[in-house]
C-alpha cells in the first residue's frame, strides 16, 4: 500500500512553516526533517510522529494510537497515529509535539 499523499501534504503545510526542515522519501513513505533529525512523517496511512521516551507512554493511552513498528521492533520514542487520530487539528498537534521534542536535539552535521 502506498502512502497516504494526501495525508502528507497536509503535514507538509504544517512542518514547511519551521525553518530548516525538509522532506524525504524512506521505508515507503516521507519524513520530515528538522536540522537532520527525523521528526515525523507518513507510513501508509499513519502519521508517524518522534515524541520522545517520556511523552511515549502517555501517547499509548490516547485512542488510535500504536507503536512505531514497521519491521517487528518498535522504534523508541515514536508512535503512529491512524485516521481518528489526526483529524483536525490533532494533525498539527501531533507534529508540533515532536517538533518541541526533536529541537532538543543535538543538530546532524551536514552531508549525514
Amino acid at each position: 500500500m502506498p502512502y497516504n499523499k494526501e495525508l502528507d501534504a497536509r503535514a507538509f503545510s504544517v512542518v514547511s512553516q519551521w525553518k530548516n526542515t525538509q522532506e524525504r522519501k524512506m521505508f515507503g513513505g516521507v519524513c520530515y526533517l528538522h536540522h537532520g533529525n527525523m521528526l515525523g512523517g507518513v507510513y501508509k496511512d499513519c502519521l508517524i510522529v518522534r515524541i520522545g521516551e517520556a511523552a511515549q507512554a502517555q501517547a499509548y493511552q490516547k485512542p488510535h494510537v500504536r507503536p512505531f513498528d514497521i519491521t517487528g521492533k518498535p522504534m523508541k520514542g515514536w508512535v503512529m497515529v491512524e485516521p481518528e487520530g489526526y483529524r483536525g487539528r490533532q494533525l498539527a498537534q501531533w507534529l508540533e509535539q515532536a517538533h518541541a521534542f526533536v529541537k532538543t536535539l543535538p543538530k546532524k552535521k551536514k552531508g549525514m
